[in-house]
């Protein structure tokens, strides 16, 4: 167990990853940072919480302690872009989602203050990743990993005009079995609009894990956060999450059927 992170064991084969989860900032870091920086308005706000009856569900859990503007959990540690071409995001974030920039002027982190933040949260996180699925397949045969992960409904420096509520991503039919991501894609999920691989394929983590040739099996969720947040407020809302959470969890419990019912 690490510091850095926080890993629930479960009692399934399902692991649900919230790399973006985290809000916490090192007090050093946040020294050099903008008043933007330290509202960590990017965070994939309250997913341990919307998420909470997954635990009841018997999955294994794991969720960072330090925000996405520390380190990008789900980047790949070279900083290769996610989506050549387009606009992404670095390793070690520099601007906000709407540009703004996060560190004040002259420090933005070093390539060797880059490299400490990839031993001291990437690395962890990313250990404790790996082990857990191949804790995983050892028990069970083969292991399912749901990234879970949301965005507000409107960022034009990614996509144009309102992203679909459940968008689901698994490189393009790389990083899972057609059979799993064919089951979610049948599931109701009306009043919600549902896409698979459009703005959104998975990022590093579900590309770097999803090995379904293997039995490890990976799928991203994006979710809109207009589906259980006031985006502005950037505050939870009950009301509208226990409408969401049900299909949430007819998710969760379709991942769980079929890691424990089918194999290669």
């Amino acid at each position: 167990m690490s510091n850095s992170y926080t890993l629930i064991k479960g009692s399934v084969p399902l692991l649900i990853s919230m790399p973006h989860n985290g809000e916490e900032i090192p007090a050093d870091i946040a020294a050099v940072m903008t008043d933007k920086g330290r509202e960590v308005a990017d965070t994939d706000w309250y997913m341990d919480r919307l998420y909470a009856f997954a635990q009841q569900l018997g999955a294994f859990i794991l969720i960072p302690k330090y925000n996405r503007y520390v380190i990008d959990l789900n980047r790949d540690p070279d900083g290769v872009d996610l989506y050549p071409g387009a606009n992404n995001t670095e390793l070690c974030p520099t601007t906000a989602f709407d540009l703004s920039p996060l560190y004040q002027e002259g420090k933005a982190p070093s390539a060797a203050q880059i490299n400490a933040r990839v031993t001291n949260y990437w690395q962890p996180y990313h250990q404790a990743l790996a082990s857990t699925m191949q804790e995983i397949k050892a028990e069970f045969g083969q292991a399912v990993l749901l990234e879970a992960h949301s965005i507000r409904s409107h960022v034009p420096r990614f996509f144009q005009g309102q992203l679909p509520d459940f968008n689901f991503g698994n490189a393009d039919g790389k990083s899972c079995s057609t059979e799993l991501i064919s089951a979610l894609t049948a599931l109701d999920y009306a009043p919600y609009t549902m896409v698979c691989n459009g703005r959104f394929k998975g990022g590093y983590i579900t590309r770097a894990f999803g090995q379904p040739n293997d039995n490890f099996h990976a799928v991203q969720l994006e979710l809109s956060q207009r589906t259980y947040m006031n985006e502005q407020a950037m505050t939870y809302n009950e009301s509208l999450a226990v409408q969401v959470q049900p299909k949430l969890e007819a998710l969760v419990k379709t991942l769980i059927n079929f890691a424990t019912n089918t194999r290669n």
